[in-house]
């Protein structure tokens, strides 16, 4: 009966975007017709200030008439707003001279921010694909503020900012508006190795104060391929590169205080950055230091599965789209928890075990062809750690290995053609030295799309291999995918099929697994504004998720929303959500093969951001769901105002509070029963950042975290064969939960040279679990402070050292 539902809902669909397909067909545009611009090639030294007093900018052409991308797409720049470009170029760099003009300068936005927050600023950006063939971007963006910030781009996983390079630049704002000039170093692009380089090329402005974006080469926003819709630059003839490499060496000193003890630590290494080529670089970090990243933002896990982090180390982030290929690589990985718990006898308890395995070292490898082939190695290396197990007879403690020294290795390749399609094949393998579990992943992905870039076919097959003590695990993904990109209306339909035996999580991540199941997706946009709309989307979503050999539904969703932007820019979003059947939860049991029914449920949410312009906004956020289960009902409210005082000071605090009544879920596991219980939680969160900026180079940041939640079981159940609860009043355990952690995060970072960077944190934290509740806020916070508060102190400095200018001093 379910199969004929979704069946009928699946050709509905499909049929409402056909015959939308079909009525708009007709008007899909092609690509615009590209624009270009010539470089002059470069016999003097240029300033970079912003004053284009060199004569040989007067020679040079301009790139001008600009055409607006957002909100009124196609519309020209108008007189108030002209924007003129030229670039110029030398054996080691091209330049950059932009003139933006503003009739009210006085009125120019330049928030003052840290590297890769450009804030409430206008900013120019300049998008350079050495290869012109529409893939990827290198994208290099000046605020007004004098900010920097730069990303690469790729349709498929959209701005990376974790990527970072080496550029000067400087803007100033004018009587006539304000000026960007940039020089940017070859060492920071990609191109191939051609007497005569032709490069794709578009120069965007964004213009702060209107929210609206303007382009060099128009963009048509009916057409999803932005990358494809660059301008040409050439004249760029006969240059000789010179050698990068990079040199970055660090030192850093910790200083650790708790309740009982105190530590100090040094360390120094060194990061090399090498360019093999003009296609590849190398990476490798020597002697690794993360003692300064991020930290994460912990919650009380009831549930089946792992919390999942972002990562914030710099060596994994800067430049791994290639290592996204087939979505099986999770860098959190390397370096992470240990994969096996020690064996215990019954007098013996573990006293110390690591939260985390050092990094010994790690490189990476990438780049492109010139014929399009995008080639990515990386490799890492763990210690062996060891846990601290005591005797509880005798107080005597061993230690015993829970984690091998254990090579992690990644290697992909990519071929582009058409300049928007993509072929790749991407390998995951960890080898551990010993007994322990080895894991090898494979993954064939694809995405084709047409000549016009209005349709897209992609999927991929994924492939499984873990050898264990026992035996050897193998498992497969395949997943399709077919979808309208282009115009009004679009539509996208994909399947998925994922064994039983999947298993990438070695160096992945994944959550379920043995399941098939359908997407569907439809939704209308406007292009260009109407009445008092800036932009308007709605989308119409169906997913069904079934259980492989019982063909039971594991999940299913029917959802409608609305996003808009008005004419004031401020954001609207809202939508509705609604099982449409009872679903069959085969990961709450935490046992093999059994499950758990999970009512149907209803429900929507709304969310609202009013225009960051001003100084101060909101942000609104609610849901609310019901289950048709006596009583049971989640709700949740956040609110995040922010205030702007200046250029330089600005505040967001953030208030977020959700309650969940007649919860269902496992507890523990006894006398081969699987004990469920029916739960209210409740959930706080408080946090505050805030950042001053000196000036573009010297800022300070902070940011605070006070997360509170608690979960108080009213019944304890028994859970039968068929997925039902079964009362238990013999169960005497307390399994209550009531978790606290607070964070706080000082920072002062300064960039004293171009990519050296001293940096001063305080941070201190802490995380407090507790099977009994007290539902009193002031004492939970208080408890938090109380409790074996962790302080550190650290001061580090990263210096960048070219190797042509310790050649020319030496």
């Amino acid at each position: 009966m379910h199969f004929k539902i979704l069946h009928r809902k699946i050709i509905f669909i499909l049929l409402i975007a056909v015959f939308c397909t079909k009525k708009t067909s007709a008007q899909t545009p092609t690509l615009n017709t590209k624009k270009e611009l010539k470089a002059n090639k470069l016999n003097e030294t240029i300033a970079i200030d912003g004053k284009f007093n060199e004569a040989i900018w007067e020679k040079t052409e301009t790139a001008n008439n600009f055409v607006m991308f957002s909100p009124d797409n196609g519309k020209p720049e108008p007189e108030t707003a002209k924007t003129e470009v030229k670039i110029v170029y030398d054996n080691t760099a091209i330049y950059v001279a932009a003139k933006l003009y503003d009739s009210e300068p006085n009125k120019i936005l330049a928030e003052i921010n840290e590297r890769d927050e450009l804030g409430i600023s206008d900013v120019f950006g300049v998008f350079i694909n050495g290869y012109n063939d529409g893939q990827q971007d290198f994208r290099f963006l000046v605020s007004a503020a004098n900010g920097q910030a730069d990303c690469l781009y790729t349709e498929q996983t959209g701005e990376d900012f974790s990527w970072n390079s080496i550029y000067d630049s400087k803007a100033i704002i004018t009587n006539y508006g304000w000026a960007v000039e940039m020089k940017i170093p070859y060492a920071a692009l990609r191109f191939p190795n051609k007497k005569e380089q032709i490069w794709g090329i578009n120069f965007i402005r964004d213009f702060r104060r209107e929210r609206q974006v303007y382009a060099w080469n128009p963009i048509d926003a009916t057409i999803g391929n932005v990358a494809q819709q660059h301008g040409v630059l050439n004249g760029i003839i006969d240059i000789k590169t010179p050698t990068r490499l990079f040199f970055i060496p660090y030192a850093s000193a910790y200083y650790e205080s708790t309740s009982q003890e105190t530590e100090t630590t040094l360390k120094g290494g060194m990061d090399i950055k090498y360019g093999i080529n003009d296609a590849f670089t190398l990476d490798a970090i020597l002697i690794p230091d993360f003692g300064q990243t991020k930290f994460d933002n912990v919650v009380l896990n009831l549930g089946p599965f792992e919390q999942q982090f972002n990562e914030n180390r710099a060596f994994f982030t800067e430049g791994t789209d290639l290592f996204s290929k087939g979505n099986v690589f999770y860098s959190r990985r390397i370096g992470g928890p240990p994969v096996t718990e020690p064996t215990l006898s019954d007098n013996e308890e573990v006293s110390a075990y690591p939260a985390a395995v050092n990094l010994v070292n790690a490189l990476k490898v990438s780049g492109r062809t010139k014929d399009g082939l995008g080639i990515g190695v990386l490799n890492a290396i763990t210690k062996k750690t060891e846990a601290t197990i005591k005797n509880n007879t005798n107080e005597e403690t061993r230690n015993e290995v829970v984690e091998h020294l254990t090579n992690y290795n990644v290697i992909v390749f990519d071929q582009r053609f058409y300049k928007n399609s993509s072929v790749s094949f991407l390998n995951t393998n960890v080898t551990r030295n010993g007994h322990f579990r080895d894991a090898n992943v494979s993954v064939l992905a694809f995405d084709l799309n047409n000549k016009n870039n209005s349709y897209n076919f992609g999927g991929n097959l994924k492939y499984s291999t873990l050898n264990l003590k026992e035996k050897n695990k193998n498992g497969y993904v395949g997943q399709v995918g077919f979808g309208k990109t282009s115009g009004n209306i679009r539509f996208r339909t994909d399947f998925e099929y994922t064994s039983k035996d999947w298993d990438n999580n070695d160096l992945g991540i994944n959550f379920q697994t043995n399941y098939y199941s359908f997407y569907n997706n439809i939704n209308y946009r406007i292009l260009n504004p109407k009445g008092i709309f800036n932009t308007f989307r709605v989308n119409l979503n169906q997913f069904i998720q079934f259980h492989n050999q019982t063909q039971k539904i594991q999940s299913s969703n029917l959802n409608f929303n609305i996003n808009s932007t008005t004419k004031k820019n401020d954001f609207y979003g809202g939508g509705f959500n609604h099982s449409l059947f009872e679903t069959y939860d085969y990961y709450e049991p935490r046992v093999e093969d059994r499950f758990l029914i999970t009512p149907k449920f209803y429900g929507g949410w709304f969310y609202f951001s009013s225009n960051y312009n001003n100084k101060f906004a909101i942000d609104i956020n609610t849901e609310y769901y019901k289950f048709a289960q006596a009583g049971r009902y989640n709700w949740s409210l956040e609110i995040e105002p922010r205030y702007r005082f200046s250029n330089k000071l600005s505040v967001v605090y953030g208030i977020e509070y959700g309650q969940q009544y007649n919860d269902i879920g496992y507890v523990d596991s006894t006398n081969n029963n699987i004990i469920m219980a029916m739960r209210n939680r409740i959930t706080t969160t408080n946090s505050l950042s805030g950042k001053y900026a000196i000036n573009s180079q010297m800022n300070f940041n902070i940011t605070v975290r006070h997360y509170w939640s608690y979960a108080k079981n009213n019944g304890y159940y028994n859970l039968t064969k068929n997925g039902l609860l079964d009362s238990n009043s013999n169960y005497t355990e307390n399994k209550n939960s009531n978790f606290n952690t607070w964070n706080t995060d000082l920072t002062f970072s300064w960039w004293f040279a171009p990519g050296s960077q001293l940096t001063a944190l305080y941070r201190n934290n802490a995380a407090i679990f507790s099977n009994d509740i007290n539902t009193n806020f002031n004492s939970n916070l208080n408890t938090v402070f109380r409790d074996d508060l962790n302080h550190i102190f650290s001061v580090s400095v990263r210096y960048f050292l070219d190797y042509n200018q310790i050649k020319n001093v030496f």
